[in-house]
């Protein structure tokens, strides 16, 4: 049976195709282009995701490329195989939420959190990757040695994510970020402080500001996109609580520079 394997986000995608490519295996990658850690997941259907999206200036059909992904994942006729990492709120967030929409149906999965793997440097010499906290953080190389441990999912597993989703689509918070505990709601501020300790009164591109908010949220977790966080420097550019010089709603982040007052 040809295996479809479902993961979330581009560059991830993007390693799980050149793994499959280097191995030699011809099965199919189905991407998962949303980020469920952020905006509104009650209702979560792709037509409430696409206004959300779009409220951030997000130029893209959101909307029919969700459709789309459901189409190709809801059939049975393959093996369905997701990979995701637990330290990681967009992945994590779509692996409760693809949890909850398939009930009991069956597909496997790929954990890679906290997976040290060998790897070889571009020295020629071998070395061992940090634990991993997400697919993204996985070298091709290290991708492509787990094709054969997807692992059908386990009951407790599923029962867990489900009840986890659900209580998350009941607070249905702002934000959904990675905890000790798991995925935890969070209000819509919740990074400001961080973003704004990256702001000093010398100008600086607001992409600048954003990257380094991204490293800084955690040392543990992948927490935030970049989108996101450009949205709530335009909410505290409104505020007047920052500056801007240019655009803040630019889609080219490097065209806006961002600087304290006074």
């Amino acid at each position: 049976m040809k295996t479809l394997h479902i993961i979330p986000g581009d560059s991830a995608a993007g390693s799980l195709m050149k793994a499959l490519q280097d191995a030699g295996r011809d099965d199919e990658v189905l991407r998962w282009m949303d980020d469920l850690s952020c905006g509104p997941i009650n209702p979560g259907d792709p037509s409430a995701r696409a206004e959300w999206w779009a409220s951030l200036q997000e130029n893209r059909d959101v909307e029919s490329t969700l459709k789309a992904f459901w189409r190709r994942a809801d059939t049975t006729a393959v093996r369905r195989v997701v990979w995701f990492g637990r330290h990681s709120a967009l992945e994590l967030s779509f692996f409760l939420s693809w949890v909850d929409r398939l009930g009991a149906e069956p597909f496997e999965v790929v954990d890679v959190t906290g997976l040290k793997l060998p790897f070889t440097k571009k020295d020629g010499s071998d070395a061992i990757t940090q634990p991993a906290a997400s697919v993204g953080t996985v070298p091709t190389s290290g991708l492509k040695t787990l094709f054969d441990k997807a692992r059908p999912i386990s009951p407790h597993e599923r029962n867990e994510a489900k009840e986890r989703w659900t209580k998350l689509k009941t607070e249905n918070a702002p934000l959904r970020v990675v905890t000790a505990d798991g995925l935890t709601s969070a209000p819509i501020e919740y990074f400001d402080q961080i973003l704004k300790e990256h702001v000093t009164s010398e100008w600086q591109s607001m992409l600048r500001i954003v990257a380094r908010t991204t490293i800084g949220a955690s040392e543990t977790y992948y927490q935030v996109g970049a989108r996101f966080l450009q949205s709530r420097l335009v909410a505290l550019i409104g505020k007047g609580t920052l500056l801007a010089e240019g655009n803040p709603a630019d889609m080219d982040m490097r065209n806006c520079r961002v600087r304290l007052p006074g």
